[in-house]
C-alpha cells in the first residue's frame, strides 16, 4: 500500500439496508484489522504433540475501531439509532489506493467523550457479522 493521508479513509452506512451508502462521520483516528483464526486438529497421535492446523480453513473476520467527530447531526442519529436497534447493517469501508471491504457488522461500542474547552468526541467499533466481500481499485 501507497502513502496516504489518514483522514482519507471512509466509513459508509447503509441505513436502509437498501444499498445506498452514505458516509456518517470524520474518523480522526481510526484502526481496521482482518483476521484469520486457524482451525486446531493437534489430536494425542500429532507428531511430537506438534500443533497441527487445518489448511485452508480459518474462521475470518474484521473489525473497525475509530474515533472522531459525526459528519452532521442526521449522521450521529443514524449511527445512534443503529446501535440502540441491535441490528446487523451493512457498511463500507473505502481504504484509498487500495479497496472496499462491505458487508454486515455489528456496532459493538459506541462511546461519547468531551473536554469543556471542546468539541463532543465519540469512538466507535464494528465487528464483521457475516461474509464480507473486497473490491480492489483498478
Amino acid at each position: 500500500m501507497v502513502a496516504q493521508a489518514g483522514k482519507d479513509l471512509l466509513l459508509k452506512l447503509d441505513e436502509a439496508g437498501t444499498g445506498t451508502f452514505e458516509s456518517v462521520a470524520g474518523l480522526r483516528s481510526r484502526r481496521l484489522a482482518l483476521n484469520a483464526t486457524p482451525i486446531d486438529i493437534t489430536d494425542a497421535e500429532s507428531t511430537g504433540r506438534w500443533r497441527e492446523l487445518l489448511a485452508g480453513a480459518a474462521t475470518r473476520h474484521a473489525s473497525l475501531s475509530g474515533s472522531g467527530l459525526f459528519r452532521d447531526k442526521a449522521s450521529a442519529e443514524k449511527v445512534r439509532a443503529a446501535f440502540f436497534a441491535g441490528e446487523l447493517r451493512n457498511w463500507q469501508i473505502i481504504l484509498p489506493a487500495f479497496g472496499t471491504l462491505e458487508g454486515p457488522f455489528h456496532l459493538s461500542a459506541l462511546e461519547y467523550a468531551g473536554d469543556y474547552r471542546s468539541e463532543v468526541t465519540f469512538e466507535i467499533s464494528l465487528e464483521s457479522a457475516g461474509a464480507l466481500t473486497f473490491t480492489p481499485l483498478n
